[in-house]
């Protein structure tokens, strides 16, 4: 089963452990509209899907389903990716403070 954009939209809104209203707030739109979005029943303007992909950290091409959204670390060290993981997890624990969550 191919994987639709609003089925990567809820699944990583699940994995952000956020409501639908939430995610509204953050973005500035309508509850209704994440839902719309979620249930393929319409697709987000532009502007939108930056804001979504933003929020969740990942590429616009992968909500769209065009590649995987994973950075190529081929090349680091392990050292290295210690470092990248500290990285990521010090901003993720930022903006979540700064969004109240």
């Amino acid at each position: 089963m191919v994987e639709t954009l609003g089925m990567r939209l809820k699944r990583l809104r699940e994995k952000e452990n956020l409501i639908q209203s939430q995610v509204a707030t953050i973005i500035g739109m309508d509850k209704s509209a994440v839902s719309y979005y979620e249930n393929d029943s319409r697709q987000p303007p532009y502007a939108t899907l930056v804001c979504l992909a933003n929020l969740y950290n990942v590429t616009t091409d992968y909500l769209l389903g065009n590649k995987s959204g994973l950075m190529d670390v081929s090349g680091l060290t392990s050292d290295d990716l210690e470092l990248v993981k500290i990285l990521i997890d010090g901003l993720k624990k930022k903006n979540n403070m700064k969004a109240g969550r």
